[in-house]
């Protein structure tokens, strides 16, 4: 079998169906299976699974087991020569998987690949490429300092650029089972947070080169996985703790100086979620990318609101401010979502997605922020 993927979950339903489905697309042609990992949902996940994609293999764990022991429980199933660990809260597009396979095998060094990840509003994520966080680089993130030598991203890369980085993120990473394997897969001392830039560094040190693959998008929710409040924080800061105790100088000096730096960057950026105020913008105008009239007639009721519908071809002309974009995965595909997206971002514009044959509408305006689950199925 060629690939595996394998998608953890925890209480992200409506999410994760459409991850799944948007990997569906993606695979067809290809040799591969998808294996969900749940750590004990309450969301009616498991439900949903058995429902609707029953031929699916699914490991239903009795208890959150964390982001690192449920992966290596993934892998350890998968069949698949390569694999990728991939969050639920994604949709990826339909040429994501070939693309980047091909990418693969014409870099044998390769450890591990990623790709641009963007949020729900299209703006790029930039921990989608990172530098190797050694004290000194997290030293000026913390103080919020610039320096081309010294910077926490991968700036040396553009974003729609393929190149050699040293840190990914497990939203979405691509290997080799084997060379997974061989570096021990994701470290269990980390149960949430910090394992993708542990295993990343693992794969380094092993002499395998990292990459980011700039050339295919991916959607990824992050607010969903990621939700920026306190307990966030706390696990952050706590899985660096570990990295730099793991993988850096241990002295009576540096091990005070890590635990000081940390603990005082966790309460700066504490004050920082504070004070941050999410206000609720109302769109001037709503649009719909469908040829459903059916969906639209049936959203326009449950919504009470009054949509023009758009076609795909001319909607990236730029002129859209101020709006709300809904579009059809069953009119328009994932790939052209996502460009549509990036052309109209920081424009005003919210954008939601009706998942291939769902009734219902999901969507995010803000990376720190829990996305929206919006049913117009009212029978």
């Amino acid at each position: 079998m060629k690939l595996s993927v394998i998608i953890l979950n925890y209480n992200v339903s409506f999410f994760l169906r459409q991850c799944i489905l948007s990997v569906q697309e993606a695979i067809v042609g290809l040799e591969a299976e998808i294996i969900v990992v749940d750590n004990h949902s309450q969301d009616g996940s498991c439900a949903m699974l058995s429902e609707k994609f029953p031929k699916i293999t699914v490991i239903q764990n009795p208890k959150n087991m964390g982001f690192s022991k449920a992966n290596n429980q993934g892998v350890a199933l998968a069949k698949g020569e390569y694999i990728c660990i991939l969050n639920p809260d994604t949709a990826v597009a339909k040429e994501t998987f070939t693309k980047i396979l091909k990418f693969a095998e014409e870099h044998s060094d390769f450890g591990a690949i990623g790709t641009k990840l963007i949020d729900g509003t299209g703006n790029f994520l930039p921990e989608s490429k990172r530098n190797i966080p050694k004290p000194k680089v997290a030293f000026y993130k913390i103080l919020g300092l610039k320096s081309n030598k010294n910077c926490y991203y991968a700036n040396q890369v553009e974003e729609d650029q393929n190149g050699k980085v040293d840190i990914l993120v497990g939203a979405f990473m691509l290997l080799k089972k084997e060379r997974y394997l061989d570096v021990g897969g994701f470290d269990e001392d980390y149960f949430m947070y910090g394992e993708d830039i542990d295993l990343s560094y693992k794969l380094l040190k092993k002499g395998y080169v990292n990459y980011y693959f700039g050339e295919t998008s991916v959607l990824h929710y992050k607010g969903e996985s990621t939700n920026k409040d306190r307990k966030y924080i706390h696990q952050f800061y706590n899985a660096m703790r570990i990295f730099y105790t793991k993988h850096f100088k241990k002295n009576s000096i540096f091990k005070p100086l890590v635990f000081l730096g940390v603990t005082f960057a966790k309460i700066g950026s504490i004050l920082k979620i504070n004070s941050v105020i999410h206000e609720k913008v109302q769109p001037e105008t709503y649009y719909i990318l469908s040829d459903n009239i059916g969906f639209l007639k049936q959203l326009s009721d449950a919504t009470g609101v009054s949509l023009k519908s758009i076609s795909k071809s001319s909607v990236t002309d730029g002129g859209i401010y101020n709006s709300q974009l809904i579009f059809d995965a069953n009119y328009i595909s994932y790939s052209q979502i996502f460009k549509t997206m990036q052309e109209l971002k920081n424009k005003g514009n919210t954008f939601r997605i009706r998942p291939i044959n769902c009734k219902y509408l999901i969507g995010s305006d803000s990376s720190n922020a829990k996305g929206e689950v919006f049913s117009f199925n009212k029978s």
